[in-house]
């Protein structure tokens, strides 16, 4: 069957997140009809829709699981494979592995063809993991399972998914990125994502701090939001960084756009956190890349699979601040090899990592899980 033609149901585990623009992607541009189911098994809403149970039927359910001795999210479980028939959907595609566990009842009862995409967090944190019992149920469920970078591959298979239905799918950049003409007018570095123990981004003013010694006039500009903002805020406060670094807090599309066209280079130190928790493939990463900007970063995840060391950025191991610093340090005495390093991965991007490619690859996905 063409996906054209195909009714394709997306659940994910809330709704239009600022920090995860991929589901939004996928929402906005797989072809065929798209339904859209948010939230918690027991909060679950579909999108122009709003919530999915009656109340007199609600009552009737609840009767039926006293006298049977149903599990109390029965009755949520019950309306979300309703709709799904009374929608036609043909098949699955589900937002986070843990989410997938979460709904491992209603997917059972559906009896559709499920895709299951893995992020990031999902595929690594140990916590999360064992709580899903290692996805054990999640592999046996799923048609395909889709991993965005090379090591979550393999951790998938360590966890005993079989070969032929992990697919190897990265995240990808919007097209609007590459519209981007960066002037490097300016001796700015950027970063952009949630302030979390992955994206350590204390080691990124760590080792911004270094480079001022020979560029005191130098900016370091940081979006986003998270548990860790008032930790960089002390750093910066505690390194008299207040006339250098600035934290920007959460920050549109739009003026993300504008800060790469004016920038240097983006920058993150991205970690495997102490819970396991690791990235997939970075979205902003990308954005910045097929923007034309120099990404200085860390071998960390899929970052390595979209950022060759040398030709369109710069690399350190996790956790190597000096080095980093050093890399900071490459693009500001030489800003030629910064546009080369931005030049060549803005074509290296766009030639294997464009949202066509990515949506044309999911949506073969979804049709052969299909069929």
């Amino acid at each position: 069957m063409k996906i054209n033609n195909l009714n394709i149901a997306i659940f994910t585990p809330s709704k239009n997140p600022y920090s995860e623009t991929f589901i939004q992607a996928h929402k906005n541009n797989i072809k065929g009809l798209v339904f859209y189911y948010y939230g918690t098994v027991f909060n679950m809403k579909l999108e122009n829709h709003g919530v999915l149970s009656n109340r007199f039927t609600r009552v009737l359910l609840k009767i039926f699981i006293k006298l049977f001795n149903k599990p109390s999210q029965y009755i949520s479980e019950y309306f979300i494979v309703k709709s799904l028939k009374k929608h036609n959907i043909d098949v699955v595609l589900v937002e986070y592995g843990n989410h997938a566990f979460k709904l491992k009842n209603v997917l059972k009862a559906s009896n559709l063809p499920v895709v299951v995409h893995f992020h990031g967090y999902d595929a690594s944190r140990k916590k999360v993991i064992e709580n899903c019992n290692s996805y054990k149920e999640v592999f046996q469920i799923s048609s395909k399972v889709i991993a965005v970078s090379k090591i979550m591959q393999q951790n998938l298979r360590c966890l005993g998914c079989i070969e032929n239905k992990i697919e190897y799918n990265p995240c990808a950049a919007s097209t609007d990125f590459f519209k981007i003409n960066p002037q490097f007018s300016k001796k700015q570095f950027i970063a952009v994502g949630r302030f979390t123990n992955k994206k350590a981004p204390y080691y990124t003013i760590l080792a911004f701090k270094d480079i001022l010694k020979t560029h005191p006039d130098a900016i370091l500009l940081m979006a986003g939001d998270g548990y860790l903002v008032n930790v960089c805020k002390n750093l910066i406060t505690h390194f008299k960084l207040q006339n250098s670094v600035k934290l920007l807090g959460v920050i549109t599309s739009e003026k993300y756009r504008c800060l790469l066209q004016e920038s240097l280079a983006f920058v993150q130190h991205s970690i495997t956190a102490d819970d396991g928790d690791m990235e997939g493939t970075p979205v902003a990463v990308l954005e910045a890349s097929i923007a034309g900007l120099p990404v200085i970063s860390t071998y960390h995840a899929g970052i390595p699979d979209v950022i060759l060391h040398g030709k369109t950025g710069l690399l350190s191991k996790e956790h190597d601040v000096l080095s980093m610093s050093q890399n900071m340090l490459q693009v500001l005495d030489d800003v030629s090899f910064a546009k080369k390093l931005g030049a060549t991965g803005k074509i290296f991007v766009k030639n294997n990592f464009s949202m066509e490619k990515h949506i044309d690859k999911l949506q073969s996905i979804l049709a052969s899980a299909k069929n």
